[in-house]
């Protein structure tokens, strides 16, 4: 997964988690590519730049406690803990953090990253900051797990042409687009474009049977660059439950089970490059 979607899906969720929590601070990262330690990417509601960059080793503070164990801890007074290690104490403390909570990104059994939330005040962390916690993670989970499944399906021809990843983003930035637009000259251009990218990508003629809406291939195509249906919905400019009834359709006339499976059955019946 490009650096980019993965910094747009962190983004969102920790968006989600804030919203969701009511937590002030809520910041987080992902492991980097071919295993290196996690790294404080994203931050919302912090007044210092004290953890933006952290670099967080597993068991070592809250995060690497979260890393190595592979599930959520919490801790109600954070300089004080007995059950965490202290390395990132001076970083914390210079943005004021007392309660703070970790929630994994496991993918396949692996930590691909971890989302925080925090106060300033150390008081407990109740059910709500857990769920919305957990629930955040959980959507980023989705992002990744499909866009890793998605890249090991097109794998052979991105080893061939390596700007096939960005011709695909490209692609799903103009569909979302494309609707948005009013005047109707420029919607019809932008969707021409769609069209040459498409048949630079060799598309193979729709199968019969199978016709997707606009909207459905909208969705489809936010799907298959690893968006979640929150993600999808603010690119497209929809409500979340309309993304949800646009790929629930897609999915029946593909008759796919999943978000995967709906990709890539959309991309063997030419609707989707």
């Amino acid at each position: 997964m490009s650096e980019r979607i993965e910094a747009v899906e962190l983004r969102a969720a920790l968006v989600r988690l804030r919203r969701g929590s009511g937590l002030p601070v809520v910041f987080g990262g992902l492991v980097q590519e071919g295993g290196l330690p996690l790294r404080i990417a994203e931050l919302h509601g912090a007044v210092t730049p004290a953890l933006r960059g952290l670099t967080i080793s597993p068991g070592n503070g809250l995060g690497g406690k979260c890393l190595a164990l592979a599930r959520p801890c919490a801790v109600t007074d954070y300089p004080v803990a007995r059950h965490i290690t202290h390395e990132y104490d001076l970083p914390v403390s210079a943005e004021g953090l007392r309660s703070v909570i970790a929630v994994p990104v496991v993918v396949r059994r692996q930590v691909r990253g971890v989302l925080y939330g925090a106060l300033r005040d150390a008081l407990p962390l109740g059910e709500r900051v857990f769920d919305a916690a957990v629930a955040a993670a959980r959507d980023v989970e989705q992002a990744l797990a499909v866009r890793d499944e998605v890249n090991r399906l097109v794998e052979p021809a991105e080893a061939s042409d390596p700007s096939w990843e960005e011709v695909r983003h490209a692609y799903g930035e103009l569909r979302a687009l494309a609707p948005r637009v009013g005047d109707a000259e420029l919607r019809a251009r932008l969707l021409a474009v769609c069209g040459r990218l498409e048949s630079a990508a060799g598309v193979p003629a729709p199968v019969a049977g199978v016709a997707l809406t606009p909207r459905e291939t909208d969705v489809l195509a936010a799907v298959a660059s690893g968006a979640t249906n929150a993600a999808a919905a603010q690119r497209l400019g929809l409500r979340p439950e309309t993304v949800k009834g646009y790929l629930r359709s897609a999915m029946r006339k593909l008759g796919a089970h999943t978000r995967l499976e709906a990709v890539v059955a959309a991309r063997r019946a030419g609707a989707l490059p």
